[in-house]
């Protein structure tokens, strides 16, 4: 890794120091302090983030105490955390190293690809932290944020069909979006499409006026929302005018073979097992499918079943096909959506046949 930073035992700097929020851990805990030390000190203000914001998060998570003098951070608290911590910093160091952008998101990222290493006896990781898995378009560098979201990208590379479901704000639309973006810029598809099921969410829309287009764009506009995210303004609008890129009702896919395209079907819970089939049989040679829904958000309406779980179940064990399962901990928009998110599981909606 591009500008590493050393690690040394050393007594605890005092310079600026860290944002004021501790934990009783990490006061209270731990010997000796660790002391790590960065090579370039504009990189380590990135890290660190506006008011120590980032260090601040590192702290409460791990309960660890850190105290910033110059290009050096010293940690003390319990000798795991410590080690965990010197990880987590070194790595985002690195990320910030290779052009990225570090906020509180990545950091909590980090620690939570870090929770999941048991460290050895001696409390320091033997081989390092396990890397979060990345996708890079010309505009954007997209980094998992979970280990689910790390197991998710690696699967897409290596299945031709796979299965995200999991609850709201957990990355599964957008990183499919992500992936399949940074393809076809490196040319490893030729094009890309994108659908869904032009199901109203438990509202009448009555009749939308326009064209076509306008008339199922509100279905699709998340679609375009992570589409100009990770792509160039031009270089999406000229995508659509070519036919390179491609956003269409789920009905438009019928009677079609979807060849050299990475082909990603969302909020697939609301399509019926006719449908979901119909979809699937669409994938040509040299494609990729990615099939992304919440089960428990399903809009269909009564007397219609949901195809989605369905289809996992019928397709599982069959070469070449996945299925990644996110949960309420894989939730990364912002911690409050997570708490609503584990509100409703534990008490769904009474009178609604979804929860």
């Amino acid at each position: 890794m591009t500008n590493k930073a050393s690690i040394r035992k050393a007594p605890l700097g005092r310079g600026r120091g860290a944002a004021p929020k501790r934990s009783a851990a990490a006061i209270n805990g731990g010997g000796e302090p660790i002391v790590v030390y960065f090579d370039d000190l504009r990189l380590v203000r990135d890290l660190l983030g506006d008011y120590d914001a980032n260090l601040a998060v590192l702290e409460d998570r791990l309960g660890v105490e850190a105290v910033v003098n110059g290009n050096a951070v010293s940690l003390r608290g319990p000798e795991a955390s410590c080690a965990t911590a010197k990880s987590v910093l070194e790595q985002l160091y690195g990320r910030l190293a290779q052009g990225e952008t570090i906020g509180v998101g990545e950091v909590v990222g980090a620690i939570r690809h870090a929770r999941v290493f048991d460290p050895g006896e001696g409390g320091e990781p033997a081989k390092g932290l396990p890397e979060a898995q990345q996708v890079r378009t010309r505009k954007r560098l997209v980094t998992a944020r979970t280990p689910a979201q790390s197991a998710y990208l690696a699967s897409l590379q290596r299945n031709d069909l796979v299965f995200a479901t999991g609850p709201a704000g957990t990355g599964k639309t957008y990183l499919a979006v992500a992936f399949a973006a940074a393809c076809l810029e490196s040319g490893k598809c030729d094009r890309l499409i994108l659908s869904r099921p032009a199901v109203e969410a438990g509202e009448r829309l009555g009749f939308l006026p326009g064209d076509m287009r306008e008339k199922v764009d509100p279905y699709l506009r998340p679609l375009y929302d992570a589409l100009y995210d990770v792509l160039a303004p031009e270089r999406v609008e000229r995508g659509l005018a070519s036919g390179v890129i491609e956003i269409a009702p789920l009905a438009f896919m019928r009677g079609r073979t979807l060849s050299h395209a990475i082909v990603i079907l969302d909020e697939a819970q609301n399509c019926t097992p006719v449908q979901i089939k119909m979809f699937l049989t669409r994938l040509g040679d040299e494609s990729k499918m990615i099939v992304t829904g919440d089960p428990t958000q399903v809009d269909l309406p009564p007397g219609k079943d949901s195809g989605l779980l369905e289809a996992i179940k019928l397709l599982k064990g069959i070469e070449e096909i996945d299925h990644i399962a996110f949960t309420r901990a894989d939730v990364v928009r912002r911690e409050l959506v997570g708490k609503i998110v584990d509100a409703y599981e534990t008490a769904p909606l009474k009178g609604e046949r979804n929860g």
